[in-house]
């Protein structure tokens, strides 16, 4: 069992930066796929990042946001530089056993992730 607790969310203005922070429970973090998405009202979760050995990114966030690991701390991270406010949305950490078997293809689909965190709220003022 992994339980993610997600934090940092909060209100910026269009052009800042937020971190957001999940921390996991579980004495194997390092062996999780760990995947950030997010979702705003009236709209299906989004994928937003996700790392493995390797780092991947949705279309809409590329070149300004950036996931890292840190498996000491057993925490997942998720760099926001040059919010618009279309990145308004609850985000939220999730996480899924394996490392070397998923592809991008595999990682962008919610349904990859057994385990979620309750989410964290951004909002970008224009």
């Amino acid at each position: 069992q992994v339980q993610l607790v997600e934090s940092g969310g909060g209100l910026v203005q269009a052009g800042g930066s937020l971190r957001l922070s999940c921390a996991a429970s579980g004495r194997t973090f390092s062996n999780y796929a760990m995947g950030w998405f997010r979702q705003a009202p009236g709209k299906e979760r989004e994928f937003v990042a996700a790392v493995t050995w390797s780092t991947y990114y949705g279309d809409s966030v590329k070149g300004r946001f950036t996931i890292s690991r840190d498996n000491a701390k057993k925490t997942v991270y998720l760099q926001m530089n040059s919010l618009k406010p279309e990145d308004t949305a609850v985000y939220y950490c999730a996480a899924v056993e394996g490392l070397t078997v998923y592809s991008k293809n595999i990682l962008i689909r919610p349904g990859t992730y057994d385990y979620w965190g309750q989410g964290t709220q951004v909002t970008v003022s224009s």
